[in-house]
């Protein structure tokens, strides 16, 4: 039993009754309705063929046969429109589980996970049409399927009052092809490595046509046509694979063939011979000859490969619930980070890798962060620099060593109660379709307060609050890069104006020209003042402006100080330094030229 129930087909159909109880109950009911209504309809007919060989009364039989026929004739329709309805609530279901399997843990390793990537892009992207039909359409070719299968073993329990072998014989003959053409089975061969291969690139070339960051430069480059040719070839390769996986073998095709007729003439010339006796009459006969096809009904069907798609994304949400907890939840503290940092932040002897099976990033990172000193990180990519906001986060924890906040290791807090202290411009930020209100303040404040914000970032005339940030919606905006970029640490500002502690910023002006950079992040340095902020930025006219600079190397601090502290050491930081300085000449208003050090 716990095998059975560990099947995915058996997981979706308890999916089902999950997703819309009483819906899935009518779809069952009408599933058990139209698998019976055959062999009434045979009956129906053999007492209505009884009636006239008899000479009695057809009002009676000819009701029966109505009835049965209009319900033949209209369940189907409301089967397939149960069908589509529960094949939605069904994606609905799945969707808001896979959102709660993301989004649950207090962690984000679990979306990083090279091993979950296959069971997160079959739970993502099941109702896109790439991997299979949509849930509402599978849903009514399965559905078409099973009442096939309860015709036959409806019409086989009919047989029963002919003969107790002939139903068994008939069962065991069709059933045979399930077990004869098993290598046609859907769910063989059509999850290999080489499939999710295909299924993955094809996916990937779909996302690059459709979605609009990449627009530009398809266009531009002309990749349009190597876009469309990826993503066709990959899909033609995927459904081959999917086709060798499924094609009849001859060999068994014949095999089948031989067992189905052998049983089919057997109980066909028993019934001749019962009914030229007179044993039986010809209704009777009507009717058992009648069963008798409709039990082959029971074969091997077409519908698996239905199942197996619609079950797929059911077995990889309920997989992803539990791999994405244990992978991605960090151990919750009980300490309260009120008011916190209020002396030191320190970093001991920490080493970090995102996964085992890959290169530490941090590898014995020690230093010591003053409470409201302002310091910036500096090095080359990959040093760590990223990681280090992201630990401070509380994102992932360090495989060894400590994240001391006052003393107190940094897991012995509440993670909402210390996050509730921390505030980010990520590299990476999102632009959330929403009003500009809303992209500064998620959770709300004063306009007073996001209004200061815009300010301080040098976003006050971007757009009204209650603009949309797209235009995409009526009255709606765009930005440019580098004005989402100001939003961005509008968001941050907003949130120390409403008590954040921790100012979190990775390369917060990228996509700013330098001057505009030095003077936003002197308007930040003021609106932060007191504050701890910790800068990471490639830009060595910005890291100038703070108290310290920390330069990382493979994952250590190998160089500590003031910019003029590290120019006169004469290392690293000033290595790079120069080498930026050089290629950098700034025109000022009178034309005069200005070094990278005058800015």
């Amino acid at each position: 039993m716990p095998k059975l129930r560990a099947r995915k087909e058996i997981q979706f159909l308890g999916a089902l009754v999950q997703a819309d109880r009483p819906l899935a109950v009518l779809w069952y009911a009408l599933l058990v309705l139209r698998g019976v209504l055959p062999a009434l309809l045979a009956i129906s007919t053999g007492v209505l063929v009884s009636a006239v060989t008899r000479g009695d009364s057809l009002t009676g039989p000819l009701i029966f046969v109505g009835v049965v026929f209009v319900l033949y004739q209209t369940l189907a329709p409301l089967h397939r429109a149960a069908s589509a309805n529960l094949g939605s609530k069904t994606s609905a279901w799945l969707n808001d589980r896979l959102m709660a399997a993301c989004t649950k843990p207090n962690g984000m390793a679990h979306l990083e996970r090279a091993d979950l990537i296959h069971d997160l892009t079959v739970a993502r992207d099941f109702d896109l049409g790439i991997m299979g039909p949509p849930m509402h359409i599978s849903i009514d070719f399965i559905a078409t399927g099973l009442v096939e299968m309860v015709v036959g073993l409806a019409s086989a329990m009919v047989l029963f009052d002919f003969a107790w072998w002939a139903p068994i014989v008939l069962l065991i003959g069709w059933g045979s092809t399930h077990w004869l053409l098993r290598e046609s089975a859907v769910w063989a061969d059509r999850d290999t490595p080489e499939v999710r291969d295909a299924q993955r690139h094809a996916e990937y070339a779909y996302r690059l046509a459709v979605d609009a960051p990449a627009a530009k430069e398809l266009r531009l480059f002309g990749l349009a046509p190597w876009v469309v040719d990826r993503f066709s070839t990959r899909r033609r390769l995927l459904q081959e694979l999917r086709w060798r996986a499924t094609k009849l073998r001859e060999k068994s095709m014949i095999g089948a063939l031989i067992i189905v007729l052998g049983a089919n003439l057997l109980v066909a010339w028993r019934i001749g011979v019962e009914a030229n006796a007179g044993t039986i009459g010809l209704g009777a006969a009507a009717v058992f000859l009648t069963t008798m096809m409709q039990t082959s009904t029971v074969a091997f069907g077409g519908f698996g490969w239905a199942l197996d798609g619609a079950a797929a994304p059911v077995a990889a949400v309920l997989r992803l619930e539990a791999s994405m907890l244990k992978a991605g939840e960090l151990p919750q503290g009980t300490r309260v980070a009120t008011g916190l940092p209020t002396h030191m932040i320190r970093f001991s002897d920490v080493t970090f890798s995102y996964r085992d099976d890959t290169p530490k990033v941090l590898d014995g990172f020690t230093l010591d962060i003053k409470a409201g000193e302002s310091i910036a990180i500096v090095g080359v990519n990959g040093a760590g620099k990223t990681t280090l906001a992201k630990l401070l986060c509380r994102l992932y924890d360090p495989q060894s060593g400590s994240i001391e906040i006052d003393g107190v290791d940094l897991k012995e807090f509440d993670i909402e109660s210390w996050r509730s202290r921390v505030t980010m411009v990520f590299q990476d930020f999102v632009q959330y379709e929403r009003s500009l209100r809303a992209n500064v303040a998620p959770l709300g404040a004063s306009d007073d307060s996001i209004n200061q914000a815009l300010i301080d970032a040098g976003a006050m005339h971007l757009a009204e609050l209650d603009t949309i940030l797209s235009k995409g919606y009526p009255g709606g905006t765009n930005l440019s890069g580098g004005q989402w970029q100001r939003v961005a640490l509008a968001r941050a500002l907003c949130s120390v104006n409403e008590g954040a502690g921790l100012v979190l910023l990775d390369e917060p002006t990228a996509q700013l020209d330098v001057r505009g950079e030095s003077e936003i992040f002197e308007r930040v340095l003021e609106a932060t003042r007191g504050i701890t902020t910790i800068l990471v930025s490639h830009r060595f006219s910005t890291v100038r402006q703070v108290d310290r600079i920390c330069v990382v190397e493979h994952g250590k601090v190998v160089e500590l100080g003031s910019h003029e502290e590290l120019m006169s050491l004469g290392g690293r930081y000033q290595t790079m330094f120069d080498m930026q300085a050089a290629h950098f000449v700034e025109v000022d208003d009178a034309g005069e030229e200005m070094s990278y050090e005058s800015l």
